[in-house]
């Protein structure tokens, strides 16, 4: 079984030596995505809100690329500055995951990277 490495243009580019997703046999894990523009520029000015539609909806446009969807995520990762920003990511995630319900992990931070509030990560399927 080979390693195929997912990259879409709706999406931004990697900032660093990674990918935006990989795919081994029919699972795909997609990189922490923060609220980036397709431009490349973090979105830290952007509310919390407005940042956590901004990175799911990178993560969501790489498991479009690599053949899945919302209805075939398995598990997300967040990563949140601030406990208190946990009910406003609960809002946001069940808004665009609609009916499906992936296993998840939300882990509250100190700071992320470029002084974002919210990172991204998830592992799903492809589709059938």
């Amino acid at each position: 079984m080979t390693i195929d490495r997912i990259t879409t243009p709706n999406a931004p580019k990697p900032a660093g030596h990674y990918s935006q997703a990989v795919r081994f046999d029919d699972l795909i894990f997609v990189s922490g995505q923060l609220p980036v523009s397709l431009e490349g520029k973090a979105r830290a000015d952007l509310s919390f809100e407005e940042q956590v539609r901004v990175a799911l909806g990178n993560m969501l446009a790489i498991t479009k690329a690599a053949g899945s969807g919302p209805d075939r995520v398995l598990k997300v990762t967040a990563f949140i500055v601030g406990v208190d920003n946990w009910p406003a990511f609960n809002r946001v995630y069940a808004e665009l995951f609609g009916e499906s319900r992936p296993a998840r992990s939300v882990v509250p931070v100190a700071s992320l990277h470029h002084g974002c509030l919210v990172e991204v990560e998830a592992i799903a399927a492809r589709g059938a």
